[in-house]
């Protein structure tokens, strides 16, 4: 065989899983003498290092986690090998694997991806299946002889690196099962040289142990590949219309009924994931009853705006603020405010926290309780306030920050005056911030607040999510590694924009950013851009970011990783 190679495998927090991979392809890698490179997008760890090493591979860490198309990207800059071979972390190859994959490369120089079966294990109590229903984990299975396939997915897939250099990286702000490798493939069809080859005798078991073979876990797993699914078809405009999506969601229910099928629930969470993916996008933050003058919705020049208003009015607030109830229910019933607060007494140690804000004279009396309530924290809190007497925000807050911070604190919080803060909101608020080691943080706000950026509400079941965006309001904050970076703020009057650079920064210094959803806010008194032009705005904004990096919306809208406990 004169095809070199290398075996890539991205990993993020299952050691457990890649040590069974890494023991099934490291014998065929020496044997073959190919080069084995893994990627640990979870950040460094010298245990799981020398775990690697052990294998004879290379170990090559992420600062921070930055996501899967990040690390296969990463594979492709580190490795050297004519044909990068990706695999994920949960497969078991089977004998011969890497073999067929080198053969089939040398017979067919013409083909430029590969693929081959991807068989499902379920390794543990696995749930009862009728035998009719598709597999809860991705496969892949036409047979043992070699023929066409229409793509390749990651579990199970070799490009040649003459493709990706022609076609580029792979898509950094798709994230796992929107299309993350589908993308790619689709750029290089049409070049009409897409073409993928299905490799017979190339299979790998693709595995889910313990309680990740669980029906509960299964279902999960599926409904958030169906909602990821449903916004890949929206992006390529191929989505199904919503009737369409809820009689597949009927079939669906009517199998698992008439077969009693426990593991096709995972279909019926799939397709639920769809369909409420579907709805999302049609009850998206609007002006939903409101002044529709009042939409800012994005152009192409105009790629640093959410492309929605924030505004909640009407029917689509009472709907809001009955499922906001509903949430603090079931939060309450899960004692998890109770845990947090328990929590957060005795970490972070006590820190120095410089909290500032414009505030109206009209809202005077909103600034006050949020005050009373940040001072009942454990921490040192020092709140400064100034009336903007026509200043923008930014140059309040520069203001106030040169006149009280006489050395830099642990924590600076900017803070608007029309937000309410929750009770023992900033000890809970520093405890997750630190847990998870942020940078840049904001607490979610509620369902029915005004926020132009959907990533900001609050997330059931999720404690922290670690995102690109972190908001200019009404509620940021910044820790003290930031502090010379950013401060002082541009001299901005609305600051739209801004967080999108923000965003670009906070890559180049390897900064995590995050929302907490498990400390959330209400922002609901005014709407947005109510004490200004829009129009101005986004003028300032367009022009603030002409000579910035930034990153755009449809990166700011994302969530990398979802922490749902601590």
């Amino acid at each position: 065989m004169t095809t070199t190679a290398s075996i890539v495998i991205p990993t993020r927090g299952r050691p457990d899983y890649l040590e069974v991979a890494l023991a099934s392809i490291a014998p065929q890698a020496a044997s073959a003498g190919v080069e084995l490179l893994v990627v640990d997008d979870a950040g460094p760890a010298p245990e799981r290092q020398a775990s690697v090493e052990r294998f004879g591979a290379r170990y090559v860490a992420h600062p921070a986690p930055l996501g899967l198309n990040h690390a296969r990207n990463t594979a492709v800059n580190a490795s050297s090998g004519e044909l990068i071979v990706f695999v994920d972390d949960d497969v078991e190859v089977t004998p011969g694997w890497l073999d067929a994959l080198l053969q089939a490369a040398d017979d067919h120089p013409d083909v430029a991806v590969f693929t081959g079966p991807m068989r499902p294990r379920l390794e543990g109590p696995a749930p009862h299946s009728c035998g009719r229903d598709s597999s809860p984990v991705t496969s892949l299975d036409l047979g043992a002889s070699d023929t066409d396939a229409p793509f390749a997915w990651g579990t199970n897939m070799t490009i040649r690196r003459k493709a990706l250099e022609r076609i580029g990286p792979f898509d950094v702000t798709l994230v796992p099962g929107e299309g993350d490798e589908q993308e790619w493939q689709e750029r290089l069809k049409a070049t009409g040289e897409g073409r993928v080859l299905y490799v017979g005798a190339a299979a790998v078991h693709h595995r889910r142990v313990g309680a990740d073979a669980r029906l509960r876990a299964l279902v999960r797993a599926a409904y958030a590949r169906g909602r990821a699914a449903r916004r890949f078809d929206t992006i390529r405009n191929e989505a199904p219309p919503g009737a369409q999506e809820l009689v597949t969601l009927a079939g669906c229910v009517g199998h698992v009924v008439r077969n009693r099928c426990p593991a096709g629930l995972a279909m019926v969470a799939h397709s639920t994931g769809r369909l409420a993916q579907t709805l999302r996008a049609r009850i998206a933050p609007s002006a939903r009853g409101a002044d529709s003058s009042r939409l800012a919705l994005r152009s192409p020049q105009e790629d640093f705006l959410s492309g929605e208003s924030g505004t909640v009015g009407g029917i689509d607030g009472v709907r809001r603020r009955l499922l906001d109830e509903l949430q603090d229910a079931s939060v309450m019933l899960s004692g998890r405010n109770r845990r947090l607060r328990r929590a957060a007494r005795s970490f972070p140690p006590r820190r120095s926290v410089l909290v500032l804000g414009p505030v109206l004279p009209k809202r005077q009396h909103m600034a006050a309780a949020a005050d009373r309530e940040l001072y009942r924290s454990r921490h040192d809190v020092e709140v400064r306030h100034l009336d903007p007497a026509g200043r923008g925000k930014f140059d309040v807050l520069n203001l106030l920050f040169a006149e009280y911070a006489r050395e830099q604190p642990d924590w600076l919080i900017a803070i608007d005056d029309d937000v309410v803060l929750p009770h023992g909101f900033l000890d809970s608020f520093l405890f997750l911030a630190e847990t998870f080691a942020l940078d840049l943080a904001q607490p979610a706000q509620r369902l029915a607040s005004n926020a132009a950026w959907s990533v900001t509400r609050r997330r059931p079941r999720s404690v922290v999510r670690e995102t690109r965006l972190v908001e200019i309001g009404p509620i940021t904050a910044f820790s003290r590694s930031t502090l010379p970076v950013l401060l002082p703020f541009p001299p901005l009057r609305m600051g739209w924009g801004l967080d999108a650079h923000w965003a670009a920064v906070a890559r180049e210094h390897h900064w995590r950013c995050g929302v907490i959803d498990g400390v959330c806010v209400r922002h609901d008194h005014s709407p947005v851009a109510q004490t200004y032009s829009r129009g101005a705005a986004v003028d300032e904004g367009r022009a603030f970011l002409a000579d910035r990096p930034y990153l755009p919306a449809s990166e700011l809208q994302r969530t990398l990783v979802t922490h749902r406990r601590w």
